[in-house]
């Protein structure tokens, strides 16, 4: 048995005044990309200079505003790399360059040698304030932890005046869940006050979910009570740094937005230490899924998903929101007919907005146009056969066909698992559209004729082999499909009935294919199936289809 008595809860928060669950997310965030710092800091391989130059360029395109791009006075490797970005000038005019600093002198002033010649810089020092490292890490009191804070801040106020660029102040308590709300607010606004910061000259204060410790309520709890503690609230810029540790990441930024924050770090597909960042790809696209406007770049997501595991050397989880191969796809009989269904009305209704059961938003939105949303396997059901079939090939099965075929595809799924769309097209060729034999239609003539009552009548007359042996026969009824089904039963001496005729064309244009499907009965036995003919030419089409089914019934 678990031994769960080891663990302790983390307190919560008492606020009762709290009011981000009445709210919704109105607009997007100030987004700040730290997939070159927390992202790369967790590889396995961690990019090297030009690899980190390919990601660089890829979140510019993405409209990354703020890109966090290391440590450069810890890293020779992230020293190189910024000095890169400068010589090359590959830094647009309107994207602010972040860097990452521990509060101590050395370091500061070798971070400030690394941003030269950079037009906006961030500056972000941290220290950790949590009771848990100020106990067991640092071995410092309160006082001792804010003073490491204020200090690191006076370091980058004097260094500050010797750099030639427009200059940020980024202020992180690491591990901020973990630390008292009163002294974080202590000691962030310690940090602003020494800054001297203003609403012309804003401080960034960052409050880190270092480690994810509890629900996400209590996270939006703590940034609604910090939101409305703050002094000049004016002159902050609220962000948060959420980590994935409890899988509740994404729902933990979300509720924070509602709670007050103003900007929001994390990475692509939530790369990060331990269990990851909160993924910025998926807050963007469920704020793109609800109508908002995400302010990013996002409309190909194979891109960034090519770029990403290039970079990075890490494979997407098929079952990542958006970007996983199986996320558009629906092997369930149930959700299979309820999206043709859904495809179908959407069609007809030339709707103003996406409305499709199972699918949140369009696939081709976000570059997802050319992969299957439905794909077979044994727990598929007609539907998904059927929208298979209409939607890669044009074939719009008769209602009354969807289980008969779908009952061929069933067993081969059985058999072997998934089946592709092109095993699914060769199976109705060989069991429909081209089951010829051993009774083959080869040539028709139609002609209008009368019967002995002077009634109109149509007359055909059919060249077919029967196991490969020409034969003829002449067949009169109210139409080329009568005629052909009167003359096919003194033929081959069975007697069948038409239950039911479908046709629609293919393609459009002179010589478009159109394709029919004939429902017939074995009237002795009672046996049905369905026969499929395809032709440039209707009736034609219908005697194959006449044809196939015959075969299917009897051979």
């Amino acid at each position: 048995m678990l031994n769960y008595q080891r663990y302790k809860r983390v307190p919560v928060v008492h606020f009762p005044e709290r009011t981000w669950p009445e709210k919704e997310i109105q607009s997007a965030p100030i987004w700040c990309s730290v997939d070159l710092r927390d992202g790369n800091q967790a590889l396995v391989e961690p990019m090297v200079v030009e690899e980190k130059i390919e990601m660089f360029n890829l979140l510019v395109k993405l409209g990354f505003k703020e890109i966090e791009v290391g440590f450069p006075a810890a890293s020779q490797i992230e020293y190189d790399f910024l000095r890169q970005l400068v010589d090359r000038k590959l830094i647009p005019d309107d994207v602010v360059i972040q860097v990452l600093v521990q509060c101590r002198e050395h370091l500061i002033k070798r971070t400030f040698e690394a941003i030269k010649g950079v037009k906006k810089s961030i500056v972000h020092i941290y220290n950790s304030t949590s009771t848990l490292q100020r106990d067991v890490v640092f071995h410092k009191n309160m006082e001792e932890i804010k003073e490491i804070a204020v200090e690191g801040t006076n370091l980058v106020k004097k260094y500050a005046k010797h750099y030639d660029g427009e200059l940020f102040l980024e202020y992180s308590p690491e591990s901020f869940t973990g630390t008292e709300l009163d002294y974080a607010l202590d000691i962030c606004t310690a940090v602003q006050e020494t800054w001297g910061a203003t609403p012309d000259n804003k401080i960034i204060i960052n409050l880190p979910s270092t480690v994810e410790m509890t629900t996400p309520n209590v996270y939006a709890d703590q940034i609604e009570w910090m939101n409305t503690h703050f002094k000049n609230r004016d002159s902050i810029i609220l962000s948060v740094h959420p980590h994935n540790d409890r899988g509740t990441g994404v729902a933990a930024t979300e509720l924070a937005l509602l709670a007050g924050a103003d900007r929001v770090e994390g990475t692509l597909f939530g790369n990060g230490e331990r269990t990851g960042n909160v993924d910025v790809l998926t807050l963007a696209y469920n704020m793109f899924s609800q109508g908002i406007n995400p302010e990013l770049n996002i409309e190909n997501i194979r891109e960034i998903s090519d770029v990403y595991e290039r970079c990075t050397k890490m494979d997407i989880s098929p079952r990542h929101p958006y970007a996983g191969k199986l996320v558009f796809t629906a092997f369930s009989g149930s959700h299979q007919d309820a999206i043709n269904k859904g495809m179908q009305a959407l069609h007809e209704r030339n709707g103003e907005y996406w409305e499709v059961p199972y699918l949140p938003i369009d696939p081709s939105d976000i570059g997802r146009q050319y992969e299957p949303i439905v794909r077979i396997n044994s727990q598929s059901g007609k539907g998904g056969v059927a929208f298979v079939m209409d939607t890669f090939y044009g074939f719009k099965l008769p209602k009354g066909m969807h289980k008969e075929f779908a009952d061929v595809i069933q067993k081969i799924s059985e058999k072997q698992g998934e089946v592709a769309p092109e095993q699914i097209m060769d199976e109705f060729r060989s069991n429909y559209s081209e089951r010829k034999e051993p009774i083959h239609f080869r040539k028709c003539q139609i002609t209008d004729t009368e019967t002995e009552d002077g009634e109109f009548a149509t007359l055909a007359k059919v060249t077919f082999t029967d196991h490969g042996v020409e034969k003829h026969f002449e067949g009169v009824g109210n139409g080329p499909i009568d005629a052909v089904q009167n003359g096919l039963e003194s033929a081959l001496g069975i007697e069948i009935r038409v239950l039911d005729y479908n046709e629609h064309a293919l393609t459009s244009g002179s010589g478009a294919q159109a394709a029919s499907y004939i429902h017939l009965m074995d009237v002795k036995t009672g046996r049905v199936t369905y026969g499929v003919g395809i032709s440039s030419n209707i009736t034609r089409a219908s005697i194959r289809g006449i044809f196939s089914a015959v075969n299917r019934l009897f051979y």
